[in-house]
């Protein structure tokens, strides 16, 4: 199991990518490409228990953070059972939100995760090693993506158990009805209170953007888990390109 809190504290830069489709060929060329992670959309994408679990399977030793449907209970545990090196829950706005999944990620009597055998423990076989370094390891990631976790941001960071702190721009623009508009000041002011706060205490940040060249850009403000495009955008975009290019000779 990779330890993806510590690879967090480390400070190093973790560029990563989206998973979004349900193809063990698509997410090994990824992972062959050499990404430090992957980010596996369970929110926003149709992909299922059994999918996100293939997706990992796959992914082999690039660690897999996968971001949650919600915040309950069952999809938290199935999510670790499954292998992920660690979980990004959206729309986390209190302190008490994150007191919730940080007690729904460890094991007691740090928390309250259910016991059982699954990928995680290799079906039982490594139940009992899995078991004591679970709690140490895995990695629970908290989104930013409302204006409510902004205004709540001291209070979400200061929970034990909490790793990191990514930065969702677009819904977080929305929340502030200004959708898309990231240049907006009120939407920049709102991104920089929350990286002002997580660089005060020590907390990994996260971000994620279309373009590459903007996400970049954020590590000069302190931000280390990153994240860029998607594997239906790589598709669609060379795709495009190829078409373009052809129609060129026309």
């Amino acid at each position: 199991m990779i330890n993806f809190r510590e690879l967090l504290d480390s400070g190093d830069i973790l560029c990563g990518t989206m998973v979004t489709l349900a193809s063990s060929e698509v997410v090994e060329a990824l992972a062959q490409i050499g990404f430090d992670w992957l980010f596996v959309d369970a929110e926003h994408s149709p992909l299922s228990a059994i999918a996100v679990r293939d997706i990992i399977q796959t992914a082999g030793s690039t660690p897999c953070l996968v971001r949650i449907a919600s915040k309950e209970k069952v999809q938290i545990q199935q999510a670790l059972d499954a292998g992920a090196a660690g979980i990004i829950v959206p729309s986390v706005n209190t302190a008490e939100d994150a007191q919730y999944i940080v007690d729904c990620v460890k094991y007691p009597p740090n928390g309250s995760r259910g016991i059982g055998l699954s990928r995680a423990n290799t079906y039982g076989l490594r139940f009992h090693e899995y078991l004591e370094k679970a709690n140490q390891e895995l990695a629970v990631v908290i989104q930013a993506e409302h204006i409510d976790a902004v205004n709540n941001i001291e209070m979400i960071c200061s929970v034990e158990g909490i790793d990191g702190v990514f930065v969702g721009p677009y819904d977080l623009s929305a929340s502030l009805n200004k959708t898309g508009l990231l240049d907006d000041k009120e939407v920049v002011s709102a991104i920089d209170h929350v990286r002002d706060v997580c660089v005060a205490k020590k907390m990994p940040l996260g971000f994620f953007g279309v373009d590459a060249a903007d996400v970049s850009a954020k590590v000069g403000e302190g931000f280390t888990l990153l994240c860029s495009g998607l594997d239906i955008s790589f598709m669609t975009g060379g795709a495009q390109d190829t078409l373009t290019k052809l129609r060129e000779g026309e």
